[in-house]
């Protein structure tokens, strides 16, 4: 072989085993010392007798914090560097479920694996290890023994339990040693003292006891306001409280995936998921079957101290007790208003309604049976509601779209039992759909004034109703009359007919100001019965002319859009004239029951869903098409059969669009 060859044989060799390798003649505490991101940790290492014995003589594993890391911890580092460390030397690919620290006591670091979006991803407790920089291997021999030791770099500090006496130091307590030595440890200002009585009490201690993986959510003294509340805590609750089998802490979690408690059961059945908003981190029971003492429903609390890490799990802190249902809509969304909660889920909403609708509160506490539809912060944040609340008219009747005076729980919706219901605000319903993502979950949304939300946080439990936190403001309008037509699963067929024939494009001006009148899938399939020739050849594309000019009398286009209240009050009755895209469109338009109906050659059409707001104008979804069996002269007949084949490929193509 040439020396060129060897040469370029020597550099593969060395490729391969730094990609691979892993195994270098540089020592452990050389790579930590070169690399300038790890010169907080090296300056703890070096200042650790302990920490430099472990590396000279033994196996080891590092868990070595990056310098941004340590800019974020807050805590003592003393014999911090212990608790980054193992004697049992670990590449990412032999890591279990939890390894051994050198910190006195021995106290686990706990590992979860995930898939992630570019691949694995694996966390020490709550700390990311960086892939692409860890797994780094070296060889110490001592005394002809061989002594592996492995690097990983995590994005976070490790922070074990400390006790804040010296007098009385705790290493490596179990969940129920933590809870009965809270006083010792350093909690801040919480405490738990509460929590732990209930347990003594319903002698639940060997619960939090109990070898294994373990997750534990225990609420906090000022959690258990009002007074009655610390009785309702029985064994079934404290059950609900704890997750076996999942050591979770909050960043690997998965956001809004349930776990089953102790507390599912033949009996009850209470599932526990952590959502994530912003930098905040909430846990929701879900009492999905419950008994006289503890009713179904949804329990919202903040984790306010995370990832506490014991030999049998990981502890949370949080705000108050799960499963119990104490308190009406008014006292949830009121649980928000200290200065302290100003980033709660739903605080933004409840400022709305304090600063501009306080009579809505008032009628809210007064309702037995109530379902509060409350916009995430997220929501209310976006500019053009921002906008909007400059007017209180108008957020007076935006708010009161926000809530329907009866329970709606979210099975209610999804098994279709209900398809829309009136709200508080004038003529004005609710309307939902139920969609199946590829995985199988089932989204809900609903709609009001024109505006499609999507429940994020369902069924939330209050004395007196529901309340379901959404990602939209109801009635505050974010897409063009296009877009609504294209995103609305009741306007399919109108949607692709415009698009095809090229009726749509005009839909998105902003100069001017939409009216239409767009018929549902519903009223196409009534136009299929009563004019089957006509509809059939609408859409075929030698049609397409006539297909425009049926288009064209369903779209009124003017200087401003018209609501049916202000259609309603234009000729009490009789006939008006609209300036339709072609030609003009004669109306008359009553009141009937909740609803409105318009006539059109003498037929009366019900307005299945008024003044659907878009940005650009207002969409009236009615149950029957402007149509006449003579807008398209044909011969011969059409089937039925061969015009349903069409509509289900107009339903196919919307989706594929």
């Amino acid at each position: 072989m040439s020396s060129t060859g060897n040469y370029l044989f020597t550099a593969v060799i060395i490729l391969i085993v730094s990609a691979t390798g892993i195994i270098a003649t540089v020592t452990m505490d050389a790579k930590i010392r070169d690399d300038s991101d790890l010169s907080q940790f090296y300056q703890l290492l070096e200042a650790s007798q302990v920490a430099n014995t472990t590396l000279t003589y033994r196996h080891v594993t590092v868990f070595a914090p990056t310098n941004r890391a340590f800019q974020k911890y807050s805590g003592t580092t003393k014999n911090l560097v212990l608790y980054h460390m193992s004697n049992s030397p670990k590449t990412i690919e032999n890591l279990g479920d939890s390894i051994s620290s050198e910190l006195e006591g021995n106290p686990p670091l706990w590992v979860t694996k995930k898939t992630g979006t570019h691949g694995q991803e694996v966390y020490i407790n709550n700390a990311k290890i960086l892939m692409e920089r860890s797994n780094f291997q070296s060889k110490v021999t001592v005394a002809g023994d061989v002594m592996t030791q492995v690097l990983h770099i995590i994005n976070e500090v490790l922070e074990p339990v400390r006790s804040n006496s010296a007098e009385m130091p705790i290493y490596s307590p179990n969940a129920f040693e933590f809870l009965n030595q809270s006083e010792n440890l350093d909690l801040g200002v919480h405490r738990v003292r509460i929590f732990r009585k209930r347990i003594l009490t319903e002698k639940k201690e060997e619960v939090f006891k109990a070898d294994g993986r373990y997750t534990f959510l225990i609420p906090v003294e000022e959690g258990f306001r009002p007074t009655p509340r610390p009785e309702k805590v029985d064994r079934v609750v404290i059950d609900g409280h704890v997750i076996p089998n999942n050591v979770l802490f909050t960043t690997p979690t998965p956001h809004n995936v349930p776990y089953e408690t102790l507390a599912f059961t033949d009996n009850v059945k209470v599932t526990v998921s952590f959502l994530k908003e912003h930098d905040k981190v909430y846990v929701q029971s879900n009492t999905i079957v419950g008994d006289v003492r503890h009713p179904t429903g949804v329990v919202l609390a903040e984790i306010i101290k995370p990832n506490i890490p014991v030999r049998n799990g990981v502890v949370h802190l949080i705000q108050r007790p799960l499963m119990v249902v104490d308190t009406t809509v008014k006292d949830f969304l009121e649980s928000f208003k200290g200065i302290e909660k100003k980033d709660g889920p739903v605080y933004k909403f409840y400022e709305t309604i304090r600063d501009f609708g306080g009579e809505i509160m008032s009628t809210i506490s007064h309702l037995r049976d109530v379902t509060l539809f409350a916009p995430s912060n997220a929501a209310l944040e976006e500019p053009g509601v921002q906008k909007i609340l400059q007017n209180k008219e108008r957020v007076k009747e935006i708010l009161n779209l926000h809530y329907v005076k009866e329970r709606l729980p979210l099975d209610k919706i999804k098994n279709k039992s209900v398809s829309q219901v009136a709200t508080a605000a004038d003529r004005k319903k609710l309307y939902f759909n139920v969609a199946q993502e590829p995985s199988g979950n089932q989204i809900v949304t609903v709609e009001g004034g024109g505006v499609n939300a999507t429940v994020v946080t369902a069924n939330i439990a209050a004395t007196n109703g529901l309340i379901h936190i959404i990602d939209r403001v109801l009635g505050v309008p974010y897409t063009n009359v296009l877009e609504k037509l294209r995103t609305d699963p009741m306007l399919n067929s109108t949607y692709f007919l415009g698009q095809r024939i090229g009726f749509n494009s005009q839909l998105n001006e902003t100069r001017t100001r939409f009216t239409y009148f767009a018929p549902r899938d519903y009223a196409w399939s009534v136009s299929a019965i009563s004019y089957p020739s006509t509809t059939k050849k609408i859409f075929m594309p030698e049609y397409s002319y006539h297909a425009r000019q049926i288009l064209e009398r369903h779209l009124v286009i003017a200087d401003e859009a018209y609501t049916m209240a202000k259609l309603r009050e234009m000729k009490h009755n009789e006939t008006f004239v609209l300036p339709a895209a072609r030609d003009s469109l004669k109306l008359r338009v009553r009141e009937a029951g909740e609803s409105y109906q318009i006539e059109w050659e003498g037929t009366w059409i019900r307005v299945f869903r008024p003044d659907v707001e878009c940005t650009n104008g207002i969409i009236h979804v009615i149950d029957a098409v402007l149509l006449k069996d003579s807008d398209i002269r044909v011969t011969g007949t059409a089937s039925i059969s061969s015009l349903a084949s069409h509509l289900i490929m107009i339903l196919v193509a919307k989706w594929l669009l």
